[in-house]
């Protein structure tokens, strides 16, 4: 084989190579798009959103249903507000609970969504009125050590 063909057939194996990781990247992002296209936004107003940030996704029962489109601080409440897109096929009772979640031990945060048992469902422009912060994992941890330093030994 030529010096010419080899170059070419490594520059094509190169590419290959490029364009797996591009795809690979795009698959582990998640950034996959809600199918219908059709949406309509809701708010969220939470404590604490941790690390929640703008196209996390929104799920229920562990499908995406939705995707975080902004989060703000509103001044007045001195609290976070998420706005949220959700697709039009899914509609969830006024009562629904919003809850920011962690996948995994130190992953991503996302959105979750528990459906209540009302008859009336969230329409646009809407505010999820019972939300669950974030679980800040360094208060926990604060939590636990000074719990265990206030308990008495078994010396005393």
């Amino acid at each position: 084989m030529n010096r010419t063909v080899l170059d070419l057939w490594v520059g094509v194996f190169v590419v290959l190579g490029f364009a797996a990781l591009v795809f690979l990247a795009v698959q582990v992002g998640s950034y996959a798009e809600l199918s219908s296209g059709k949406t309509y936004a809701l708010e969220a107003p939470f404590d604490n959103i941790g690390g929640l940030k703008v196209k996390a996704p929104v799920k229920s029962a562990g499908v995406l249903v939705g995707r975080v489109t902004a989060v703000r601080f509103d001044s007045k409440t001195y609290r976070a507000v998420v706005s949220l897109e959700l697709d039009v096929r899914y509609e969830f009772p006024r009562d629904t609970i919003a809850t920011i979640l962690t996948s995994g031990l130190l992953g991503e945060q996302y959105v979750g969504l528990e459906p209540g048992g009302e008859e009336a469902v969230l329409k646009e422009g809407d505010r999820i009125a019972m939300t669950q912060s974030a679980v800040v994992l360094e208060k926990l941890i604060g939590q636990f050590m000074f719990n265990k330093a206030a308990e008495p030994s078994a010396q005393d």
